[in-house]
Order: structure tokens, then C-alpha cells, then sequence
């Protein structure tokens, strides 16, 4: 079992060389923009869990999965190759949502805004134009002598 720092530092090193392998090494075209989003390794270094997501959306997360999956073996041997490992964990993909859903809460949140601005709109404006009796002294007990 591993520690926990060294878990992380596995894992961010398989999410760099992964990251670099999509782009340059791996020519299945399932696999055109395909992003890792995050890698978690897990203690026993049996599994590691990789989230992909690409620009297109949960449109192509089948197919993404589907190309990874192909690839896997690909992949892992490629991956331990460059990482020193005594063995090295199997891999398992899956897709990251992340992006959808921050997409549907500024969605959320731009609507409530624009019902707001509607409903301030259809209100009555209140008069701004308030006059003052007494002009405002703003120097008024600002002065230490007096």
C-alpha cells in the first residue's frame, strides 16, 4: 500500500502522459479531443480511474468510451513504459460530467437573472430625485481640532 502523496503523484503523472498520448501518440479517430479531466489511484495500486470529457459533450461519451476501452491495453503498456512501476494498476475509464453540469447551472443562473431584471423592470421605478433640507457637511467632525 502506498501513501497517499505518492498515490496523488502517480496519478498526476499518469494524467500528464495520458494527456500528451491522446494528442500526439493515439491515432483513433473516437479519440479526436478527447480531454483527462482527472486520474485516481487508488491506494493498493489496483485501479486507475481515468475522466475524460471533450468540447463536444455527453454526445460522444459512448464513443469516446468505447474507442478508450479498444485502446486500453494500448495504453497501459505505453503508460508503464514511461512510468517506473512494479506493477501497474489496470485502467478504467469514465466519463466526466463536470462540464454539463456547470454549463446547466450558469444556464440556471442566467435565467433567474434575466426574471429578475424583468420583474425589477416591470415595477415601478421609485423616485430618485430626493431633495435634502440641509446640504450634507462631510468634513462635519472629521477635524481633530476642533
Amino acid at each position: 500500500m502506498v501513501s497517499k502523496l505518492r498515490a496523488k503523484r502517480i496519478a498526476d503523472r499518469i494524467n500528464e502522459i495520458l494527456s500528451e498520448m491522446l494528442i500526439y501518440d493515439v491515432s483513433d479517430p473516437r479519440l479526436v479531443g478527447v480531454s483527462v479531466t482527472d486520474v485516481k489511484v487508488d491506494r493498493e495500486m489496483s485501479f486507475a480511474n481515468i475522466f475524460v470529457s471533450a468540447l463536444e459533450g455527453a454526445s460522444r461519451s459512448d464513443e469516446i468510451l468505447e474507442g478508450l476501452e479498444h485502446a486500453k491495453g494500448y495504453i497501459r503498456s505505453a503508460l508503464a513504459d514511461r512510468i517506473e512501476l512494479r506493477t501497474f494498476p489496470r485502467l478504467r475509464f469514465h466519463w466526466d460530467p463536470t462540464f454539463e453540469k456547470a454549463e446547466r447551472i450558469d444556464r440556471l443562473i442566467a435565467s433567474l437573472n434575466t426574471k429578475a431584471i424583468s420583474s425589477n423592470e416591470s415595477q415601478s421605478q421609485p423616485d430618485d430625485s430626493v431633495a435634502f433640507d440641509t446640504p450634507i457637511d462631510t468634513d462635519e467632525g472629521l477635524n481633530p481640532d476642533g
